[in-house]
C-alpha cells in the first residue's frame, strides 16, 4: 500500500497545474514543516520554500521521487499516522460513498453544492475540501473501532465528513472531538435538529458545521458534478 500512496502524491504534484500547492497540501498532510522536510532530502530550506511558492520551477521527477520518500520516511519514523490510514480495503458497510477532490474546493462552493447551511457562524480559517466521506453513522457508531475510524478519511483529512441518520448529531461531533484527526467540515445529512452541544464543538475544532436537506444520491450527483469542474 505504500508504492499506492507514492504514486498518488507524485501522481497529484506531477499533474497539478499548480505543482508548489500540491507539494504544500501534502507536507501539511504529513505534518511536518519545510525545514523538516528539507533535511530528510538534504536541500536547504529555501529549495522547498521556493517549491511551494511558485519562484522555483515545477520539481523534475528525481526531486519528487525524493520528495515522496521524505514524506513516507518521516512518517514511518513518527509511527506511521497517515500510512496507517491508507490501507487497500477501507470501504465498509457504513460508507455510503466518497470520493477525493486532488485539486481541492473552495469551502463555501461545497456548502453552496449541498444546498447546506453553515451553523457555525464563528469566525473559522477557510480550509479547500480535498474529498468527502458520507458515513451512516448508526453503523459507524455500531461498527467502527478506533483503527476503522481512520478509513473514513479516505486519501486526506481536509475533507467534509458527512453523516446521514443523524437525529441531534452529539454523537458524531463528540467522536471527531475525542478523534486527533479533524476534518475540514461536518455535514448533517437532513438531521431532526441540531443538538447545541454539537454547534459548540464544531466552534472549538474551528470548522463549519453544515446541514442539508439533499438525499445522498443527490448529494452524490451535486458533488461528482462540483468535482467535473476543477
Amino acid at each position: 500500500m505504500t508504492d499506492e500512496l507514492k504514486e498518488k502524491i507524485a501522481g497529484e504534484i506531477t499533474l497539478s497545474p499548480e505543482p508548489g500547492k500540491a507539494i504544500r497540501k501534502w507536507r501539511e498532510e504529513f505534518r511536518i514543516s519545510q525545514y523538516q522536510l528539507a533535511d530528510a532530502m538534504g536541500v536547504s530550506h529555501s529549495v522547498i520554500s521556493d517549491y511551494e511558492s511558485g519562484r522555483r520551477m515545477s520539481p523534475g521527477v528525481g526531486v519528487i521521487r525524493k520528495m515522496v520518500d521524505a514524506f513516507i520516511r518521516l512518517d514511518t519514523e513518527n509511527g506511521s499516522p497517515v500510512i496507517s490510514q491508507y490501507t487497500p480495503n477501507y470501504r465498509m458497510e457504513c460508507i455510503l460513498a466518497m470520493d477525493e477532490f486532488p485539486q481541492g474546493v473552495e469551502e463555501n462552493a461545497f456548502i453552496s453544492a449541498i444546498q447546506g447551511t453553515n451553523l457555525n457562524n464563528d469566525k473559522t480559517a477557510v480550509r479547500r475540501i480535498h474529498g468527502y466521506t458520507i458515513v451512516d453513522s448508526i453503523k459507524a457508531i455500531l461498527s467502527l473501532s478506533s483503527q476503522d475510524y481512520l478509513k473514513i478519511y479516505g486519501w486526506s483529512i481536509e475533507r467534509a465528513l458527512i453523516f446521514t441518520n443523524v437525529h441531534y448529531g452529539r454523537s458524531p461531533m463528540v467522536a471527531i472531538r475525542a478523534h486527533p484527526l479533524t476534518p475540514a467540515m461536518v455535514v448533517y445529512q437532513h438531521p431532526e435538529q441540531t443538538d447545541p452541544l454539537a454547534i459548540k464543538l464544531a466552534r472549538l475544532e474551528g470548522i463549519p458545521l453544515v446541514v442539508s436537506d439533499m438525499t445522498v444520491e443527490q448529494m452524490v450527483v451535486a458533488l461528482t458534478a462540483l468535482k467535473e469542474k476543477e
